[in-house]
């Protein structure tokens, strides 16, 4: 079965909204007698009960009191808050600009000992030149609507990567052969691009694979771009959301993925004779 990289954000969800409807059962009150209690239509505590809709951190404080369980609501909504930010749906991070969202992973980025990522579409970014995240970053503004300060993210973006030659670190990389194919920027940028993977993938600390287009059988096929930060932390990347998935059983099957993946990879000499197949087709 394919993953579901937004199933570990529902199993939150449902387990606030179960806690929930036990604490509204052990005091013994029905959905309506609730609902009469906090102020609000019995249709709403349906849809929190069945995870259809995430209750505020008053709504939470209502549902306790309700139910004399008041003791319980500073864990509930703690719980809750975590539940909501493992689905993080892009409008919401990008309302401040790309460049705010660069920034915001700095920290988190010099924290981490041991990165891996997974990319079938794009060069992951942590090995991106200025040229590429630019065209890339804005093109991402424009399909969103938003105001283009691609530039500057892109000077954040590359900033950022820069993490890549501290000690302390390391980078095991994947990317699918096709991802060197797609032009982002125009054929200059990306020549740019595919000449800097040359010399990143040499680095001491970075190991890049690349999964080639005639592998004669994949043991498994191309997913959604993840990224695994230590053990503890899976950020996968939709069209719509940034999913962070933090459950353990969830975060154990990306790795199993990743190891396939890198079994299907290569590396060295044959990875350098990929890319520059790829600089050639330009």
């Amino acid at each position: 079965m394919p993953i579901s990289p937004s199933s570990s954000a529902q199993a939150a969800r449902e387990a606030v909204a179960g806690r929930l409807r036990e604490i509204r059962k052990r005091a013994g009150l029905t959905v309506t007698e609730l609902a009469d209690r906090c102020g609000w239509h019995h249709a709403k505590t349906s849809r929190i009960e069945n995870a259809r809709t995430a209750p505020s951190t008053k709504d939470i404080a209502l549902w306790c009191a309700a139910c004399q369980a008041a003791d319980q609501a500073s864990d509930l909504i703690a719980q809750s808050l975590n539940a909501e930010s493992m689905y993080s749906e892009w409008r919401h991070q990008v309302r401040s600009g790309l460049k705010q969202l660069q920034d915001s992973w700095v920290r988190f980025f010099h924290e981490t000992r041991l990165f891996r990522v997974y990319s079938s579409t794009l060069v992951p970014g942590l090995l991106q030149t200025e040229g590429y995240a630019t065209a890339l970053l804005t093109a991402i503004a424009d399909f969103r609507d938003i105001p283009n300060d691609g530039p500057a993210a892109a000077e954040a973006r590359v900033a950022r990567s820069r993490v890549i030659h501290e000690p302390g670190h390391r980078f095991v990389l994947l990317i699918e052969e096709a991802a060197l194919y797609y032009q982002v920027g125009d054929a200059a940028a990306m020549a740019a691009q595919l000449g800097y993977l040359l010399t990143a993938g040499a680095l001491p600390a970075v190991s890049l694979g690349i999964v080639p287009r005639s592998a004669p059988e994949r043991t498994m096929w191309p997913h959604e771009t993840f990224h695994v930060y230590d053990d503890t932390l899976v950020s996968v990347e939709l069209l719509s959301a940034q999913v962070n998935i933090t459950q353990p059983s969830e975060i154990a099957l990306y790795l199993k993925a990743f190891d396939h993946l890198r079994t299907m990879a290569v590396y060295g000499a044959d990875a350098r004779a990929l890319i520059v197949k790829a600089i050639d087709a330009l």
